[in-house]
């Protein structure tokens, strides 16, 4: 129903619509970038060229928006920090490969194979060891120890007062506000920073008003391929819950029609081809989906209008430089949050599965998963070195496969 009208809605409404889709997502989106040391006008590049892949490969029927996964945060994080940007757009090119391969394997044998290879005892460890690894790091961005010209007690106000206005936003904000409050949070800490003259613009200064974004090309390594493509499976896992969301906000059946193969080949292009300029991996975004339940606005024309939107913004490079000039206290505050909802997600995974974590099988599979992924164990040496989620990942499929499992009845 809601489709007939939309296709006779006049353009500026569309245009508005799409851009306010878009403002949504925005925060979350430049956040990922600004944390992990890619380039937030990359990003807004590769978020709206993602979301035109996904809609064309899924015949603009599923009205999402495609932008930076923040599972992917802590993994690039230490990818960039032991291989560097280009080795890291290689392991997350093939992650986006490993998404595609999926879309096929679902394809051809349904989810039965996926549910079984990736039951909730792996799957929610691994997400809370993505949310926990690098926790330190959040806690020192916070507390000014990355910050050359901010001391600790500065740094301490800013960071508490972006996230407890985060907080105060997510808990009781209404209508839109309760959309953005990572926007809320951070424009807080920035007008704060501001007050306090710990803003550098000197890049903003420095930078043209438009150019072509700082494209980064990818190379490849074992190491680095190694340590990415596990940190695919949550993500994957994530988007058939994504699917069923925003499927029981328009109520249609995404999984049915056009397919959880299309969508999941839609992810997988684009965070395939968002590696390939430098971009962070693209996924659908949970706050566009609850605007879309907010203004009722199903159409997928809204999404393409944000998109194209995004792909303009890019171009736009005192606004890239004006995002690089956030101080860390202040994302690193919205950062202990965002990488303990991370943890708090996977642990919900697990108390939905309503499985007896003390049963041997699954205290031996979650225990070595959180122990193995947080505390830092390492196999293998140079080229071949396997720790962190990939490491984690893979101890747990394989104890899940060769344990034996506990009978129906207890």
């Amino acid at each position: 129903m809601s489709e007939a009208v939309s296709n006779a809605e006049p353009w500026p409404k569309v245009l508005l619509t799409g851009a306010q889709m878009l403002f949504v997502a925005f925060g979350a989106l430049v956040l990922v970038p600004l944390l992990t040391g890619l380039d937030p006008s990359v990003a807004l590049f590769t978020a709206g060229a993602g979301t035109l892949i996904f809609h064309a490969v899924t015949k603009q029927s599923v009205p999402v928006f495609l932008a930076s996964s923040f599972a992917f945060i802590a993994p690039i994080q230490g990818s960039v920090a032991s291989f560097g940007i280009s080795a890291t757009m290689g392991g997350l090119m093939a992650a986006g490969l490993v998404y595609v391969a999926i879309s096929q394997a679902v394809r051809l044998k349904g989810t039965a194979w996926l549910h079984r290879l990736l039951p909730a005892v792996v799957v929610g460890p691994v997400i809370m060891v993505i949310g926990l690894a690098l926790a330190p790091v959040a806690v020192s961005m916070a507390t000014g120890e990355t910050s050359d010209n901010i001391g600790y007690g500065a740094a301490i106000f800013l960071s508490m007062t972006s996230l407890l206005v985060t907080l105060l936003l997510a808990v009781f904000g209404r209508g839109l506000l309760r959309l953005v409050p990572i926007i809320g949070g951070i424009t807080t800490g920035y007008v704060l920073a501001l007050l306090m003259g710990v803003v550098d613009f000197t890049p903003v200064r420095e930078a043209a008003w438009f150019s072509v974004p700082s494209f980064t090309a990818p190379s490849f390594h074992w190491a680095a391929i190694l340590f990415m493509i596990p940190v695919a499976i949550a993500p994957a896992v994530e988007h058939i819950g994504d699917m069923v969301a925003i499927g029981s906000v328009t109520r249609k059946n995404y999984l049915e029609k056009p397919g959880l193969h299309r969508t999941l080949l839609g992810d997988g292009l684009a965070t395939t081809v968002a590696a390939l300029f430098g971009g962070p991996p693209n996924t659908t975004y949970s706050e566009v989906t609850g605007a879309v339940t907010l203004t009722r606005a199903f159409n997928p024309k809204y999404m393409v209008v944000a998109a194209v939107l995004a792909i303009v913004l890019a171009f736009v490079s005192k606004l890239g430089a004006l995002l690089q000039t956030i101080p860390g206290p202040v994302m690193g505050g919205i950062m202990t949050l965002l990488f303990g909802s991370i943890a708090v997600v996977g642990m919900n995974t697990l108390v939905r599965a309503g499985q007896s974590l003390t049963a041997p099988r699954n205290l031996v599979v979650v225990s070595l998963i959180l122990v193995f992924g947080i505390g830092g164990m390492q196999f293998g040496g140079g080229q071949f070195t396997l720790q962190g989620v990939s490491l984690a990942a893979l101890v747990g499929i394989a104890l899940n496969w060769l344990l034996p499992r506990e009978q129906e009845g207890e």
